[in-house]
């Protein structure tokens, strides 16, 4: 995991409950961008990301299903944060305390409504606030690496007729370490009809399925909705020394991965969103000529993987099979 940072995941099946929370938690605050490209999306506090505007610093990120409904999981979130007197420090002399805190908190919601069979079953504050207990419970060692698969944001998600669910992939770029967590819930499909392949298998290091388990991805792709509301969310993580402006471009090129990995994608039935956060414990400053590319390389690249490892670790769940429910072997291969 990227010094710095940590993941807790909040969820619920059965009963007519498929969905879930992530909380990606900086616990000591970070930089932060965020680029929005699909159409539909459901977002909380993204304005206040810009480079000009006054707060400079984050407490976390939520990544949770819910649609609109589920941007008040940030409410546990911010409650949380505050009851740990961790935010943006604010001072009223005639208010009783005279001082407090505002945790901010950027999230962005995917759609899962009805997925687990009643549409009222959705995060609240609640599923935010479990959620960030387990981010402060979590291990933020080196292999301290999140679940991934049908768990927290990603639970009741699908992808193009199959299950998408929560990935997590990362890597060093130059003398930065660099993570993605992505919660894949696109309307577009992230495997190749033609072949069986996820797009993001660019290496063909998967086994190649065989005419019957093409036959049966090709089957599940036909059964998507004829307007499928979507969307896959993401939050790049580092701990290069970014400004605004920096973290801001490192969270528009991360979209290319997606771009790679899901076809197509950004169409207006998505929300797609990606922020970056950056802690700023590594001690280089970016050369925006080497060092900075390399990081936004490694953004792409790794947004890319993270959709794959989503999708090779969901569960199938309803009427949704996961990918390797159709081809058992890539199971074995993506561990």
């Amino acid at each position: 995991m990227i010094e710095g940072f940590s993941v807790g995941h909040h969820d619920a099946r059965g009963d007519g409950w498929l969905t879930g929370t992530t909380v990606v938690l900086a616990r000591d605050g970070a930089v932060a961008g965020v680029d929005v490209r699909g159409g539909g999306p459901g977002t909380r506090e993204t304005d206040l990301l810009g480079p000009t505007t006054m707060v400079h610093g984050i407490h976390a990120v939520v990544l949770t299903g819910g649609s609109a409904f589920g941007l008040a999981a940030a409410d546990g979130v911010m409650r949380g944060l505050a009851q740990r007197g961790i935010g943006f420090p604010v001072s009223t002399p005639d208010a009783d305390p005279p001082s407090t805190v505002v945790p901010i908190v950027p999230a962005a919601v995917i759609f899962d409504l009805g997925r687990g069979g009643v549409t009222d079953h959705r995060p609240d504050v609640g599923f935010g606030m479990r959620a960030l207990d387990a981010a402060f419970r979590a291990d933020t060692g080196p292999a301290g690496t999140p679940p991934v698969g049908s768990v927290g944001a990603g639970t009741g998600a699908i992808c193009g007729g199959l299950r998408g669910g929560f990935g997590y992939a990362e890597r060093t770029a130059g003398p930065y370490r660099v993570g993605v967590a992505l919660v894949l819930n696109a309307s577009g499909p992230a495997v190749d009809v033609r072949t069986g392949r996820p797009w993001a298998d660019t290496r063909g290091e998967l086994p190649a399925p065989t005419a019957d388990q093409r036959a049966a991805i090709a089957e599940a792709l036909s059964r998507r909705p004829v307007l499928p509301l979507n969307t896959t969310i993401a939050t790049v993580l580092t701990d290069a020394p970014l400004d605004r402006a920096m973290a801001t471009k490192t969270a528009q090129v991360a979209h290319d991965g997606l771009a790679r990995a899901i076809r197509p994608v950004h169409r207006m039935m998505d929300g797609d969103t990606i922020f970056c956060l950056a802690s700023g414990r590594a001690e280089a400053r970016p050369d925006p000529h080497g060092s900075f590319d390399e990081l936004l390389t490694a953004a792409a690249d790794l947004v890319e993987q993270a959709c794959l490892v989503a999708l090779l670790a969901a569960t199938g769940a309803g009427s949704w099979p996961a990918y390797t429910d159709l081809v058992p072997a890539a199971r074995r291969a993506g561990r």
